[in-house]
C-alpha cells in the first residue's frame, strides 16, 4: 500500500464521494481521510471491515484460550464459553 495513493483530504472526499466510493468497492481498498493535514478517519469497503472483524473475534478467541488455559492448569474452557464471553465483551 502506497501512502501517496491512498491519502486523500476531506476536502476530496467531499468533493468526489461517489467516485471515491466507488473506487473503495471496485478494489476492495481503504482510504485514509485527512484534515487539516491530519489522519482523522478510515474509509474502506465494507467486505474488508467485515474481514478485519472476524479476524480480530478469531484473535480475541485464540488469546481467551491462551488465558483460560494457563488459569486451568493446562484444562481449557469450552468454545461455548468461550463464545459467550466473547459476545458479552462485545
Amino acid at each position: 500500500m502506497r501512502l501517496s495513493e491512498v491519502v486523500k483530504s476531506i476536502s476530496y472526499l467531499k468533493a468526489n464521494a461517489a467516485n471515491l466510493i466507488e473506487e473503495i468497492n471496485k478494489g476492495q481498498k481503504t482510504f485514509v481521510i485527512t484534515q487539516n493535514g491530519e489522519a482523522k478517519v478510515i474509509v474502506q469497503d465494507i467486505k474488508v471491515y467485515e474481514k478485519t472483524q472476524e479476524t480480530l473475534a478469531m484473535l480475541k478467541l485464540l488469546a481467551m484460550t491462551r488465558d483460560r488455559s494457563k488459569e486451568a492448569k493446562g484444562i481449557p474452557g469450552t468454545f461455548t464459553d468461550l463464545r459467550s464471553e466473547l459476545k458479552s465483551i462485545q
